[in-house]
């Protein structure tokens, strides 16, 4: 886990409020399709680095391209 004073670490500063008092954290998530059509659809789990800002608890990640595509075809097992 880092922490950083300087916006060059992660980018930019925290994207909604400006600080740059942001950790890095792995995480799991769990990403559920909304509509009611996809209700019996599994759920497509993501295991990013998450990158979280400690003032205002904006959080940023990105999907791997094997989940991305579960979650474009709306199917969590299409894609294995």
């Amino acid at each position: 886990m880092e922490k950083t004073n300087s916006p060059g670490l992660f980018g930019i500063p925290c994207k909604s409020c400006g600080s740059v008092n942001r950790k890095k954290f792995t995480a799991e998530i769990g990403i559920h399709f909304s509509e009611l059509k996809d209700i019996d659809e599994p759920v497509v789990w993501v295991f990013p680095e998450v990158v979280v800002c400690l003032d205002c608890g904006t959080a940023e990640f990105a999907v791997r391209e094997p989940e991305l595509r579960q979650l474009a075809k709306g199917n969590a097992a299409a894609a294995g």
